[in-house]
């Protein structure tokens, strides 16, 4: 008796938690989507001075996609956890496997992107330092 009203349990609070973790998930898509919109929105009234501008918005993006896939992959992992069927099982799978590659993926371009900045960093003090005339900065147009 005590076994079952604690499955009971169990299984109503797993089913509250998965709820809550897809909630999450949808909601830092739809964050990820507002802020996104926003830099575009920014960078349209900026006139594009930056060199590779549309990197920085789809970087911000496929980051908050990353992070709405990690509360995804929780919650398939507590479904899967609480009702073990094949349909769980394949969906968990599929889901850490996307995620796995986006983050992989994400982290090159985050590591590069920020390897070019370093270097325009450094090529921008060169320059004011007089050192490299400003037309030679990579991005722009001679």
């Amino acid at each position: 008796m005590e076994a079952a009203l604690f499955t009971e349990w169990l299984d109503g609070f797993a089913g509250g938690l998965r709820l809550l973790l897809e909630g999450v998930s949808v909601v830092c898509v739809a964050i990820g989507l507002i802020i996104t919109l926003a830099q575009a929105l920014l960078l349209r009234q900026r006139g594009r001075r930056q060199p590779r501008p549309f990197n920085a918005i789809r970087l911000t993006f496929g980051s908050w996609l990353s992070m709405a896939l990690e509360f995804q992959l929780a919650a398939d992992i507590v479904a899967t956890t609480t009702t073990p069927s094949n349909q769980n099982l394949i969906r968990l799978g599929v889901v850490a496997v996307i995620r796995t590659f986006l983050n992989i993926f994400l982290a090159r371009e985050v590591e590069a992107e920020q390897k070019l900045e370093d270097e325009l960093s450094v090529r921008r003090a060169d320059s004011s330092a007089g050192n490299l005339p400003s037309g030679n900065l990579p991005g722009r147009m001679h």
